[in-house]
C-alpha cells in the first residue's frame, strides 16, 4: 500500500496534513466515524470561531448504501458524480503513468492498480489533500494492522470501538488475536482511545499501547448521553457517541484549539456544539425507521453481519416494539432477512432467539422473507451494489436461502416462511403481508448491509429519488 500511494505521487507522512483519527473495530466503527465527523461539522461552521482550524471535515467509511460515492464525504454530503469521476481518473492516471515511467509493456492491464478497497482509499486521501480537508475521519476497513488505511503516520488520533468475532481467517478466532490486529492503528504520541471491552481484549489493547509509545485511555458512557436524543438511535449507540465524544475531543487539543469551550473531558458540560452534532448524524442502514404510509408498514432497517451485531439490531427492534406498545401485536411483524457470505443460519438462530426473550414471545414475527442480495427482478443489481464475494451458484439456486428457510422453520414452525429470488419481490410480499392486515405493519430488515442498501435502493427509486 506503501508502494501505491509513492506512484500516485504522495509519500504516507503527506496525509498528516490532514490532521486524520483513525478508527478501528468490529462492532460501531463506522457510526463511530459519523458521530465524529458530525460533531466536527458542527464544530467548523458553527460562527462563533470564524478562528478554528477546522472548515473542512472529511469522512472515509465502508461499505456503501447505496452509492461508492458515499465512502468518500466532505463535510457529511457525498461527493458529487463530478468530483468522483474527476478524483477517480486522477488516480487511475496516475497509476498508468507510474507503470508507464517504470517500462511497464501495456500501463493499461489490472495489474497495474490496486484491489478495489484499496484503490478507494487512495483515492480518498488524494481527493482529500486536493480539496484541502483540515480533518479527515478515516475508518479501518478489516482488522488495523495490515489494514489499507494503516498507511498513516501521525494520525491525530485513534480509536477502538467494541470488539467482536468477525473475519476469523484473517484476524484470527480468538478475542485477544483480534485486539491484536485492533491496536495496529495506534502510533507513538498519538492518543490511543477505546470503548469498554471484554477484559482479554483490554489486556491486549494495553499492552499494544505501550508497545506503540502511547497510553490507552478507556471511554466510559458520558454522563450526560442519556439527555441527548442521537441521531442514531438505539441504546447500544450511547457507547459509540461517548467514544466519539472522547476522540473529537481529542483531536481539538491535539489540534492545538485547546483555549475553545469544547474541548472538554468527560467530567465537563458538554457543549451545544458536540448535542447537535450527535442529534443531526445520519447513517443510511443503521438503526434507521422509514415510513410507508401508502402501504401501511413501518420498515426498520439495520445491518447486522455478526454474531453480536444481529443481537444488537433485535434489541433495537425489540425496544421500538415496546416503545410503540405492540409487544403483544405479533399479526403485525415480518422479518426481511439475508447473509450472503457467513454462518447465515447462526445469525438467524441469534435473532430469533433473542427477540424471542425481549418480546417474552417465542414467534417473534408471523413471516420470514429471505431473499438475495439482488437488487431488482428486471435488472439485477444496481452497479455500486454489485458483491463480488457472492458465489453464483449459490445465488442462482438461492441454496443460502433455503438454508435460511429450514432452519426459521425448524425454530418457529408457526411462521409463514417465503423465499424470493430479489430485494424488490421481499419488498413486494411484506407489502402483500400488510394489504390483509388492519394494523400498521412493522418489518424488519437486516443482515447484509447489501441486502439493507438494496432495500434502501428500492424504497427510494418508487419515490423519485433514485439517483441522488
Amino acid at each position: 500500500m506503501i508502494d501505491w500511494t509513492r506512484r500516485i505521487g504522495y509519500e504516507p507522512s503527506d496525509f498528516d496534513r490532514l490532521n486524520p483519527i483513525h478508527i478501528a473495530g468490529t462492532k460501531g466503527k463506522g457510526s463511530t466515524s459519523a458521530f465524529v465527523s458530525s460533531i466536527l461539522y458542527q464544530y467548523a461552521k458553527s460562527k462563533q470561531h470564524d478562528s478554528a482550524k477546522t472548515h473542512k471535515v472529511g469522512l472515509y467509511t465502508s461499505p456503501h448504501l447505496r452509492f461508492v460515492r458515499e465512502r468518500i464525504q466532505i463535510n457529511n454530503e457525498p461527493l458529487s458524480e463530478a468530483a468522483f469521476a474527476r478524483y477517480f481518473f486522477e488516480t487511475w492516471d496516475r497509476l498508468e503513468e507510474s507503470a508507464r515511467a517504470a517500462g511497464h509493456p501495456d500501463p493499461s492491464l489490472p495489474e497495474t492498480k490496486p484491489v478495489y478497497f484499496r484503490f478507494l482509499t487512495l483515492m480518498a486521501l488524494h481527493c482529500y489533500m486536493e480539496e484541502g480537508v483540515d480533518v479527515a475521519v478515516i475508518e479501518c476497513g478489516i482488522g488495523g494492522e495490515y489494514d489499507s488505511t494503516n498507511i498513516l503516520v501521525k494520525p491525530s488520533v485513534t480509536g477502538i470501538t467494541s470488539l467482536g468475532i468477525d473475519h476469523t481467517a484473517m484476524l484470527g478466532e480468538t478475542i485477544d488475536s483480534i485486539a491484536w490486529h485492533k491496536a495496529g492503528i495506534f502510533k507513538p504520541g498519538v492518543p490511543a482511545l477505546t470503548a469498554p471491552q471484554p477484559d482479554t481484549a483490554l489486556l491486549v489493547l494495553k499492552e499494544r499501547a505501550i508497545e506503540r509509545g502511547t497510553e490507552l485511555q478507556i471511554v466510559q458512557q458520558h454522563p450526560e448521553i442519556d439527555s441527548i436524543q442521537l441521531g442514531l438511535a438505539a441504546d447500544f449507540q450511547k457507547t459509540n457517541a461517548s467514544l466519539a465524544i472522547a476522540i473529537a475531543s481529542a483531536h481539538l487539543r491535539q489540534s492545538e484549539e485547546t483555549s475553545l469551550p469544547h474541548t472538554l473531558d468527560m467530567a465537563t458540560t458538554l457543549s451545544p456544539v458536540f448535542r447537535v452534532g450527535l442529534e443531526q448524524v445520519r447513517l443510511g442502514g443503521r438503526c434507521e425507521v422509514r415510513q410507508d404510509d401508502s402501504h401501511n408498514i413501518t420498515w426498520h432497517i439495520d445491518g447486522g453481519h455478526t454474531l453480536e451485531s444481529i443481537e444488537l439490531s433485535a434489541e433495537w427492534f425489540a425496544s421500538r416494539m415496546s416503545a410503540r406498545g405492540s409487544i403483544a401485536d405479533t399479526a403485525s411483524r415480518v422479518l426481511i432477512f439475508n447473509q450472503q457470505t457467513r454462518d447465515a443460519a447462526s445469525l438467524a438462530r441469534k435473532l430469533h432467539s433473542t427477540l424471542g426473550t425481549a418480546l417474552n414471545n417465542d414467534r417473534p414475527f408471523t413471516h420470514a422473507i429471505f431473499c438475495t442480495n439482488t437488487t431488482f427482478s428486471a435488472s439485477g443489481f444496481r452497479p455500486d451494489l454489485v458483491s463480488v464475494n457472492t458465489n453464483k451458484d449459490d445465488l442462482d439456486a438461492l441454496s443460502v436461502q433455503h438454508r435460511l428457510a429450514a432452519t426459521w422453520e425448524d425454530v418457529d414452525p408457526a411462521c409463514d416462511v417465503k423465499v424470493v429470488r430479489t430485494i424488490e419481490e421481499a419488498v413486494a410480499a411484506a407489502r402483500a403481508v400488510a394489504k390483509g392486515e388492519g394494523n400498521r405493519m412493522n418489518v424488519l430488515v437486516t443482515g447484509s448491509l447489501h441486502l439493507v442498501g438494496g432495500l434502501v435502493e428500492v424504497l427510494e427509486t418508487e419515490t423519485g429519488d433514485g439517483g441522488q
